[in-house]
C-alpha cells in the first residue's frame, strides 16, 4: 500500500476521495491506526488519515459542548476539556495494548468505532453523546448533520448512522460532543469471593439502587490479579460511584449497607478507584496470549454468568463489565464458533476485536444481518459510497 495521505484541512480529504474515486482505488480510512487490527482487514491502494485535523473550533463549557477535528487525540481533547473542569462522558477505552498497536487514539477513531467504557451502563454509548458531525462521503461531498446545541433537531440524524460505521460510509472530519463536569471524587466498593451469578446479582442490586452507580464489573480471580488494586481477594464484584465529594461519601455509605447481604464490602479510595477503573476500561484484566483472538460479547446482564461459564469451559479467559452485559473474552481462534453460539444463546451479539489476519478475513467478525436489513445496509452503502472505496470489507465481505 502507498504511503497514507494526511490532509491538514477538510478540502484535502475531499480531494483525496475524489482522486481515489476517479482511479477506482480503495482507501484505508483511519486516524492514527491504533485500531487497525479490529474487524476484517481492508485491502486498499492507499491510506487516508485524519490525524492532522486537530483544530478545536468551539468549546463552550456553559453549554456543555465541544467541536473538534476528528484527528485530535483523546488526551489532547481531555486536556482541553479539563480547562473547563469537564470530560468525555463515555470514557472510551484505549485498547492499543490489547490490540498490540502503538500511538494515541483520536476522537474520530472512537466515534467511528462507537467505543464506550464502563460508564456506558449509566450514561449510554458514545453515539448518545455525538451532537453533530462534519464528514466527506465516498462521492467527495461534504455532509453536515446535527448541530452545536443540546436541543438539537436539525436534519436527518446522520450522527448515529456514522457513529460505529468504521469509516465505511464517510470520513469524519469534525465531531461535536456533549460533555459533562468531571467528578470531584470517585469511590468504589469491592465484594470479594462472589461467583459470577452472585456477582451479577450484587451488581444488579447496586445498579437498581438510587445511588447513581456509574460502573459495575465482575472479575474472576485470575483477572482480578492483573489489577493491583483488586488483587489478593479472589473473584470480585466492583461498583463505582463518582460525583461531588460529600455526595459520593454519603452514597457509598448507604450502598455499603444495602450490599451487606452479599458480604462485607471493601472501600477503594479515590486514587485506587480511578486506577482500577482505568484498567477495567482498557481491558487490562484480560489475559490475551500472542496468537489469541479477543472478542466482546454483548448480552442481557442476566445472561452474563451463563455466557462466562460456557466460555470458560472451552478454555477462554473472560470478565464481565456493564453489570454483566459485556463479556470480554480471550482465547485461541478455534473458539470462534463457541463464542458465536454463546452470544446467540444469550440473545446477544459479538465483535472480533483482535485475531490473526487469516481468521479476520475468513469469519464473521460481527453477526450477519437478516436479509431485509442486509439489503438496507447495501443501499445505504451505495448511497453514501457509490464506488465502494471507503474501508471496503471492514464489516462484511464484499460491502
Amino acid at each position: 500500500m502507498s504511503a497514507a495521505l494526511a490532509p491538514a484541512h477538510e478540502s484535502g480529504v475531499v480531494e483525496a476521495i475524489l482522486a481515489a474515486r476517479a482511479a477506482n482505488e480503495p482507501l484505508l480510512i483511519q486516524g492514527r491506526g491504533t485500531k487497525a487490527g479490529m474487524l476484517r482487514p481492508v485491502q486498499a491502494a492507499r491510506g487516508l488519515s485524519t490525524r492532522n485535523l486537530t483544530d478545536v473550533s468551539l468549546y463552550s463549557p456553559q453549554e456543555l459542548i465541544i467541536s473538534a477535528g476528528a484527528g485530535i487525540t483523546i488526551p489532547d481533547l481531555e486536556a482541553k476539556l479539563a480547562e473547563g473542569g469537564q470530560g468525555i462522558i463515555a470514557e472510551p477505552p484505549d485498547l492499543s495494548a490489547l490490540l498490540g498497536t502503538e500511538g494515541v487514539q483520536t476522537l474520530g477513531g472512537v466515534v467511528a468505532t462507537n467505543l464506550s467504557g464502563p460508564r456506558r451502563v449509566a450514561w449510554g454509548a458514545m453515539r448518545d453523546h455525538v451532537m453533530g458531525v462534519r464528514a466527506v462521503n465516498g462521492a467527495g461531498e461534504v455532509i453536515r448533520s446535527g448541530g452545536r446545541v443540546l436541543k438539537n433537531v436539525t436534519g436527518l440524524d446522520l450522527c448515529k448512522l456514522l457513529t460505529g460505521s468504521y469509516g465505511t460510509l464517510a470520513v469524519l472530519t469534525e465531531v461535536t460532543l456533549k460533555v459533562l463536569p468531571r467528578a470531584e471524587l470517585t469511590g468504589s466498593l469491592l465484594l470479594p469471593g462472589l461467583d459470577a451469578v452472585q456477582g451479577v446479582a450484587a451488581l444488579s442490586a447496586a445498579l437498581g439502587s438510587p445511588y447513581g452507580v456509574s460502573g459495575a464489573a465482575w472479575l474472576p480471580a485470575d483477572a482480578a490479579e492483573r489489577v493491583p488494586e483488586l488483587a489478593g481477594r479472589g473473584a470480585v464484584a466492583v461498583v463505582r460511584i463518582e460525583d461531588f465529594a460529600r455526595s459520593v461519601e454519603y452514597r457509598l455509605g448507604r450502598l455499603t449497607t444495602d450490599l451487606a447481604v452479599f458480604g462485607t464490602p471493601v472501600l477503594l479510595d479515590d486514587g485506587a478507584s480511578r486506577a482500577a477503573w482505568r484498567a477495567i476500561r482498557d481491558a487490562m484484566p484480560l489475559r490475551a496470549e500472542p496468537g489469541d483472538a479477543v472478542w466482546r460479547v454483548s448480552v442481557r446482564p442476566s445472561n452474563g454468568p451463563a455466557a462466562i461459564t460456557a466460555l470458560e469451559a472451552t478454555g477462554a479467559r473472560c470478565f464481565l463489565d456493564w453489570g454483566g452485559g459485556l463479556v470480554w473474552i480471550a482465547g485461541p481462534p478455534a473458539l470462534h464458533d463457541s463464542v458465536m453460539a454463546t452470544a446467540l444463546a444469550g440473545r446477544g451479539t459479538w465483535t472480533v476485536l483482535r485475531a490473526p489476519e487469516p481468521m479476520r478475513a475468513a469469519v464473521d467478525v460481527i453477526p450477519a444481518e437478516a436479509p431485509a436489513l442486509a439489503r438496507i445496509t447495501r443501499r445505504v452503502k451505495a448511497a453514501m459510497d457509490p464506488s465502494g472505496i471507503l474501508n471496503p470489507g471492514r464489516l462484511y465481505a464484499g460491502v
